[in-house]
């Protein structure tokens, strides 16, 4: 999985904006004038049948906070980010005028206790686990872990095991270090990023492993008090969550290739992750366990 405070605007996400604003902007003359906070839509309005649950809306789970992802500390004052723009086109191409977040923890929303949503978009890794309570889109991004550490120190792949390391609740990443990282220090679960990362900046853990694409957030917003030294390749991807049974899979998961194969969705990394965290994930090297990726 994943989640953390108000994204990082810089002139080059500025620039990468206007760029991604003419190229997806809305199509067709006959396209209402409808908004969906500072997200850029693209494709034909209503042109796939989706019987949403609540009427004229999407309704989308996440966990809030998550920069880049979902800009915004509220589910009110979400405008923009990755997963926000795209449930913002999966809407617009189903003819609803609005998308509604809803915010919970996120154990809560990989669960499948609660069916009251259309989708989760949470950076939620596709597991085995997972699916057995829950149905899933096709991938729409590759999942790698990163290692976080406080500037100045060492931790890094070859004495992992020897230093505190924090995790978020419920996550990959847990599973990750229990079972193939197994550190010798007690491992410390996190109900969410923002506390995990002040407990690795005030000393009371070590490093943090979490989702790349989450932690790339942190080395810029903390003023390089924090630097991402790795990542682990996990060969898993994320995808959105669907209530199990879910009539409407067949639709959002056309309408999900779709934004892949247009390009929309890699349109959006580009502005919302790559320009906005200043550090492209595919160059962050590689780190492995006991020799093996």
């Amino acid at each position: 999985m994943m989640r953390a405070a108000a994204a990082i605007v810089s002139r080059a996400v500025s620039v990468a904006l206007i760029v991604a604003a003419s190229a997806c902007d809305q199509s067709g003359s006959e396209s209402p004038n409808v908004k969906y906070g500072d997200c850029s839509v693209s494709g034909d309005y209503g042109e796939f049948d989706l019987s949403p649950e609540t009427a004229g809306a999407l309704t989308v789970r996440t966990t809030l906070p998550a920069p880049g992802w979902w800009n915004g500390d509220t589910p009110d004052s979400v405008t923009s980010g990755y997963e926000y723009c795209m449930a913002a086109n999966i809407a617009y191409r189903s003819g609803l005028d609005r998308v509604t977040v809803e915010d919970a923890p996120f154990p809560e929303v990989v669960s499948g206790r609660t069916k009251d949503f259309d989708l989760a978009l949470a950076q939620i890794t596709i597991t085995p686990e997972r699916r057995k309570v829950a149905d899933f889109s096709p991938p729409y991004l590759s999942s790698t872990l990163g290692l976080l550490i406080r500037d100045g120190e060492e931790s890094d792949e070859d004495n992992i095991r020897d230093v505190r390391i924090g995790v978020a609740e419920g996550t990959t990443g847990e599973k990750f270090v229990e079972n193939r990282i197994q550190p010798a220090k007690p491992v410390t679960a996190f109900p969410n990023d923002p506390e995990m990362v002040e407990a690795l900046e005030e000393g009371r853990i070590d490093a943090v492993v979490h989702d790349t694409t989450i932690l790339l957030a942190y080395p810029q917003k903390m003023g390089d008090r924090v630097r991402l030294v790795g990542q682990y390749r996990t060969g898993q991807s994320y995808g959105a969550l669907y209530p199990r049974g879910s009539s409407e899979k067949e639709v959002l998961d056309r309408i999900i290739r779709q934004l892949i194969d247009d390009g929309t969705l890699a349109k959006l990394s580009a502005v919302y992750l790559g320009a906005a965290f200043g550090q492209d994930p595919v160059k962050i090297p590689y780190l492995t366990v006991d020799g093996s990726p």
